[in-house]
């Protein structure tokens, strides 16, 4: 039994320090951002880009592959809906990860550039900054006096 809670406690401390680090920070932070941005990018893509698209190649590649199988006389449109391929909504699906991971990887992209930018500044003013010349310790304090009586001794022989 002590051995399990040991393996737990263990267990527990291992996953503390790979929640805390910080890629798992960086990638939580990914994830609320994508959150936050995903309703205005289906917007976008809802509003802007399939319109685009079903007026260049025209509404059957924003729509749906009927099955040859299927028999749809007397379906109403939701039911012809749920018995077609909607490619047109993958499409959009598609393009929604496309916006939200090159929005989500030009915002990482300025953060870590600014975080360079301020590590760069204070390793550039930790190395114009003179070290400060630190006391001689003791032993070195001893050694300069002995060094220095033997040139004494040395000097009147």
């Amino acid at each position: 039994m002590a051995k399990a809670v040991e393996k737990g406690k263990g267990f527990m401390k291992e996953f503390k320090e790979f929640a805390l680090k910080g890629n798992v920070m960086d990638m939580a932070v990914g994830v609320l951002i994508g959150g936050a941005f995903s309703g205005i990018v289906t917007a976008l893509t809802g509003d802007f880009i399939n319109p685009l698209i079903a007026s260049a190649g025209g509404a059957e590649i924003a729509g749906m592959i009927r099955l040859p199988w299927v028999d749809y006389t007397g379906l109403d449109a939701e039911q012809i809906k749920a018995l077609s391929l909607d490619y047109g909504h993958f499409i959009t699906t598609v393009v929604n990860f496309l916006i939200t991971a090159l929005i989500i990887f030009l915002l990482m992209k300025g953060v870590n550039k600014l975080m360079a930018l301020g590590k760069k500044k204070a390793e550039e003013e930790a190395a114009a900054e003179p070290a400060p010349e630190s006391e001689p310790s003791k032993e070195e304090l001893l050694l300069t006096e002995i060094r220095d009586l033997l040139k004494a001794q040395n000097g009147q022989k």
